[in-house]
């Protein structure tokens, strides 16, 4: 049985919605902690509704945190806890994605994963096996988990912006090559950005460009 996501939400209500921006937020973060995004965001993607859902787990040790599943360098859980942990919340993340877009009337292809880290590590799992394409996914700040299985496993291919700090001490800089190259050799479309002197985190460079690639996927003509 999949766990309930609880959920945060900002710009259009609910039926309203012309596209959705889902927030897949870090390890030991919630879904507030993106949320805040849809302020400067909302003004450019009008009709949209953004979404956070918190993370399935509590995060041990940090208050009002939640993990989409262990790490074992950060918190000692074992390699087969984190994967184990990272299945099961695919499952959960995968049913909560079908019931929104079902409530909200609003498919696929006018959605848009947007992950920070471990969320990160989420979407870029996720999406590309899932049946029907999203619109977009935008990665700050994160990795490609499993790249040896990414080619086989493909079953859409929704074209990609990966966005990386040059100074992140938290997630090496070197994990958006190797992200991009195995999304790139398994036939996605991938866009890459480097804020420069940016640690784990979103520049303004960085949500500048975000927006961009959103307003383009989502088909936003005109000026902002």
């Amino acid at each position: 049985m999949t766990r309930v996501l609880e959920t945060g939400r900002a710009g259009a209500a609910e039926g309203r919605a012309e596209r959705l921006v889902i927030f897949l937020h870090g390890y030991g973060a919630n879904g507030a902690d993106l949320l805040g995004l849809a302020q400067p965001l909302g003004p450019h993607l009008p009709g949209t509704a953004f979404l956070a859902p918190d993370a399935p787990e509590s995060c041990e040790g940090v208050p009002f945190g939640y993990q989409w599943f262990p790490i074992p360098w950060i918190d000692g859980s074992s390699e087969e806890q984190s994967e184990a942990g990272m299945r099961r919340a695919v499952d959960d993340l995968n049913a909560w994605l079908d019931a929104v877009m079902a409530e909200e009337g609003v498919g696929p292809e006018n959605t848009v994963l947007f992950g920070f880290s471990q969320g990160t590590m989420m979407a870029l799992h996720v999406a590309p096996r899932r049946a029907v394409p999203f619109a977009g996914v935008v990665g700050f700040s994160g990795r490609l988990l499993a790249p040896e299985t990414l080619e086989d496993e493909t079953v859409s291919r929704p074209p990609v912006l990966l966005v990386h700090g040059d100074a992140d001490e938290v997630v090496p800089v070197g994990a958006l090559p190797e992200a991009g190259n195995a999304l790139t050799a398994a036939g996605f479309e991938v866009y890459a950005h480097v804020m420069k002197g940016t640690g784990h985190g979103i520049a303004p460079d960085g949500l500048s460009l975000a927006l961009a690639f959103m307003r383009e996927r989502f088909g936003i003509e005109g000026a902002e």
